[in-house]
């Protein structure tokens, strides 16, 4: 089977994705497995994740990893582009941010920055694949269907609230530049349809997602639920799947018709939000994915994402135009951020709800891949900046990224990692790479990262191979 490398196409990635998807339809009920040692005490210091995820390739030093900042100047060397943005200060006094997220810098002191998250070799960068990595532990192409992160925590810990969807994904759409791919991580895999992601992609629209559309009569909409019944069954679960599979995704449509008749239903309505507090968070659809996230969280829910939506060419995916995007998309990430800190802090949440801002890997103005791994360049870069489009980070860079922690356990105004000051910004301190990054969410939920799961007659292990190491460094 065909691994990771310089030839690597979307093609490929679809190919292996579809046939894991297909397999998962036969598996059966995914049991419980510990490695020896697996069964340990780990006492939760969380009960709620919610991952703000920056899609498309967030530049660290543009953002909490600055560099020294070189303002614009037509025919500029493009070496001397190391951060784009001045600096600012934050909440803690050896702890810089970039410009553009003053409201974020004020809540440094309630959390933890890692400076030193290094993304995966994958060979020719593709977007999905690396979102892949990050939401499932695993690269593809993997002989089953991995289950994403939140689909773990889902079937290991079960909802908080039994009338709410353990796992809510929030902002993504499929029906654009590769959805197909992003679906393959979207997905329980072979733990069951019931453990998968409730998704709402329009969080203007949640509520709308939980009642019955307007103007259909009780009875009507029950025979709607019957004859969607009766499509599904004859559908790939229906089909093709293992009575587990079919049990599982009847489970999940009761679990969602129940929904809509439950007291829960009312903390996906946005209209309820007090106007002051809508419109703190109004900066976009992700503003209003993390109001939604604030009262699904206050409702009890288990597992919760938030993106700011992967969009070839647009939003972080920054192949031209870097340093004015970036100002933009400052301005629709900051006061949310900020805010969800300090609403769940004043509700008395924050302490055992764990906050995780990441994305798939950063961005650089001259290097794609890693400096002693460099990959095929997908983005041209003069070596004289003459044209603002050419001014900011374009190339995708996989050496060092930043990872903003909140909550759950964490310290509070802790620094993680070193990058280096010159060009190529890269991890010079402290490297966390992925596994050790889901252990340590795993941990702080009381769940081992060598706990398994029997599937195919062998383990499926919640951090690659079981190796994931929790880094202890960031625990209060």
């Amino acid at each position: 089977m065909k691994t990771s490398g310089a030839n690597w196409k979307r093609r490929d990635f679809l190919k292996t994705a579809g046939a894991a998807t297909l397999g998962a339809l036969a598996a059966g009920y995914a049991r419980p497995i510990f490695a020896a040692g697996a069964e340990e005490k780990i006492k939760p210091t969380a009960d709620t994740v919610i991952v703000l995820w920056m899609a498309g390739g967030m530049a660290h030093t543009e953002t909490f990893d600055p560099k020294r900042y070189a303002p614009f100047t037509k025919g500029m060397p493009a070496t001397d582009m190391l951060s784009t943005f001045p600096q600012i200060d934050t909440a803690v006094d050896h702890i810089k941010f970039s410009q553009g997220l003053e409201k974020t810098a004020s809540v440094m002191d309630r959390g933890t920055l890692i400076r030193s998250y290094t993304a995966g070799d994958l060979g020719f960068i593709l977007h999905s694949r690396h979102q892949y990595q990050w939401h499932t532990g695993y690269a593809p192409p993997q002989t089953v269907a991995c289950p994403h992160i939140g689909s773990v925590i889902a079937r290991t810990l079960g909802p908080k609230n039994p009338a709410l969807p353990a796992f809510i994904d929030i902002g993504q759409r499929f029906d654009l530049g590769e959805g197909e791919e992003l679906k393959a991580f979207h997905t329980a895999g072979f733990l069951g349809s019931e453990h998968g992601p409730f998704i709402i992609s329009n969080p203007a629209d949640a509520a709308e997602s939980v009642r019955p559309p307007k103007g259909m009569s009780p009875s009507r909409f029950e025979n709607r639920e019957k004859f969607y019944k009766a499509l599904v069954a004859d559908g790939p679960v229906g089909r093709f799947g293992s009575d587990f599979q079919k049990e599982s995704l009847l489970r999940s449509m009761d679990n969602a018709h129940r929904l809509l008749s439950s007291p829960a239903a009312k903390a996906f309505d946005l209209s309820l939000e007090p106007k002051a507090a809508y419109n703190v968070y109004n900066t976009g659809r992700f503003g209003l994915g993390c109001l939604l996230a604030r009262r699904l969280t206050e409702a009890g829910a288990r597992f919760i994402e938030v993106t700011s939506e992967y969009i070839p060419f647009v939003n972080f995916d920054t192949h031209e135009n870097g340093h004015t995007r970036m100002a933009d998309l400052k301005k629709s990430i900051d006061a949310p951020i900020a805010q969800l800190v300090l609403d769940l802090e004043q509700r008395g949440l924050l302490d055992r709800t764990l906050i995780v801002l990441a994305r798939e890997f950063s961005r650089d103005a001259l290097v794609e891949g890693k400096p002693d791994k460099p990959v095929q360049g997908q983005v041209a870069q003069p070596d004289k900046v003459d044209d603002l489009k050419f001014y900011g980070m374009h190339r995708h860079f996989t050496d060092a990224g930043s990872v903003l922690l909140f909550g759950g356990g964490i310290k509070r105004g802790h620094l993680h990692g070193e990058t280096s000051e010159e060009q190529p910004c890269k991890t010079i301190k402290d490297r966390v790479v992925i596994e050790d990054l889901h252990a340590t969410i795993y941990h702080a939920l009381g769940i081992s990262p060598r706990l398994s799961y029997d599937i195919e007659k062998r383990p499926f292990y919640v951090t690659r191979d079981g190796v994931g190491q929790p880094i202890m460094d960031l625990f209060a």
